[in-house]
């Protein structure tokens, strides 16, 4: 049986602590290597993470920006690590419905749309966030996209994220979209799978299933 967002949430998949709880900003468990850059290098504007963990990376962020950008830490479960230090805002949402009231320069995802159900959705809505020149980088694993057969979406979806002017990098299983963008998949987005194992991480994720 598929999960709506409700019971997702409940989840123990979801509630994953071994992922993004305590990543870093830089070193060996940390977004620098994840991203494959460093956020903070030349960031001036403003920084969404979502699925931000615990937020120890904005806070890290924060001490070596100096003021210098505004930083917003998006996460399901009220879990940060401390308080917010001056420059950081911590929102406890879902992201499938919380919407920021501005644009940014920055937005990243690391590996937290394994956990989301309509992860085409957020997609869709993330992207507009964008400022104009701002980069979107999250991981996405395509496998976890499903249609109403059980078949990954597959190349056909890869297909339209680029015509959209999303890049989708297949062997880092991560995607990249330049400046804001209006989408419009054409998948009806059915519910989740909570007990679908564990995906390339190793770690159980979530299946989420179209109908085309």
């Amino acid at each position: 049986m598929l999960l709506d967002d409700r019971a997702l949430h409940a989840s123990s998949v979801v509630a994953n602590c071994a992922m993004n709880r305590e990543r870093q900003l830089a070193g060996v468990n940390s977004y620098a290597r994840v991203l494959g850059f460093d956020p903070v290098d030349g960031l001036t504007g403003a920084w969404l993470d979502l699925c931000c963990g615990s937020g120890r990376a904005l806070i890290q962020a924060a001490d070596r920006l100096a003021g210098a950008a505004t930083l917003v830490g998006v996460d399901l479960v009220d879990a940060f690590a401390g308080g917010a230090p001056p420059g950081v805002t911590f929102v406890a949402a879902p992201i499938e419905t919380w919407a920021p009231d501005r644009v940014f320069d920055l937005i990243t995802c690391v590996h937290g749309l394994h956990y989301v159900g309509d992860k085409l959705g957020v997609i869709t809505r993330v992207v507009r966030w964008l400022a104009p020149g701002g980069r979107f980088v999250a991981d996405l694993d395509l496998d976890a996209v499903r249609l109403e057969d059980g078949r990954p979406a597959g190349r056909r979806l890869v297909t339209r994220l680029r015509a959209a002017g999303i890049d989708y990098d297949g062997r880092r299983r991560r995607i990249t979209c330049e400046g804001p963008k209006e989408l419009i998949f054409r998948y009806e987005y059915l519910g989740a799978d909570d007990r679908a194992g564990a995906n390339y991480t190793g770690q159980p994720a979530v299946h989420s299933y179209y109908r085309a």
